[in-house]
């Protein structure tokens, strides 16, 4: 089965969240509060996505209240924090609804995603990943953490699939 092909077949989107939905740099405030810039494109794929039927979750290991509010105001209801095992969260999260791996893209960027890019249909990542991620990823964005790499692949699922706006 071709690259294409696997898009075609994506049912549901799992993602890292540092790395991937936003840059590798995190502003630590005074009281100890990360603060986390993330892409508004990247976020209107992933509402757009949500609104055309396409479950999408959120495994990461930080613990920021911050980060699902954001997820949940943009309809994303499966957002799993304080996840240093990734594998379990994305177990649950299949069991959950009897998803087919083979359908599912999981985008990642560093070796804490390893064990799920392992597990499922499109193992996917940024173009700054780790050598590791790069070298399993079945996908490399064009695009970086925080810079569209999202969009990137729920935009080429969507138009594949005739559900992107034309």
């Amino acid at each position: 089965m071709n690259q294409l092909e696997k898009f075609r077949d994506i049912h549901t989107f799992l993602f890292d969240v540092d790395g991937v939905f936003t840059n590798n740099d995190i502003l630590i405030m005074e009281n100890g509060e990360l603060l986390r810039q993330m892409n508004v494109r990247d976020g209107y794929a992933v509402q757009h996505a949500v609104q055309q039927g396409y479950r999408i979750g959120v495994i990461t290991g930080g613990r920021s209240e911050g980060v699902r509010r954001r997820f949940e105001a943009l309809g994303v209801s499966d957002v799993f924090l304080g996840r240093l095992e990734k594998i379990e969260a994305y177990e649950e999260f299949i069991d959950e609804y009897s998803l087919d791996p083979d359908g599912i893209l999981y985008m990642g960027d560093d070796l804490p995603d390893y064990p799920v890019m392992r597990r499922v249909g499109l193992p996917a990542c940024p173009n700054d990943a780790i050598p590791e991620i790069l070298n399993i990823a079945l996908y490399v964005s064009p695009y970086t953490g925080g810079a569209g790499c999202v969009r990137d692949v729920i935009e080429k699922v969507m138009r594949l699939q005739h559900k992107w706006e034309q």
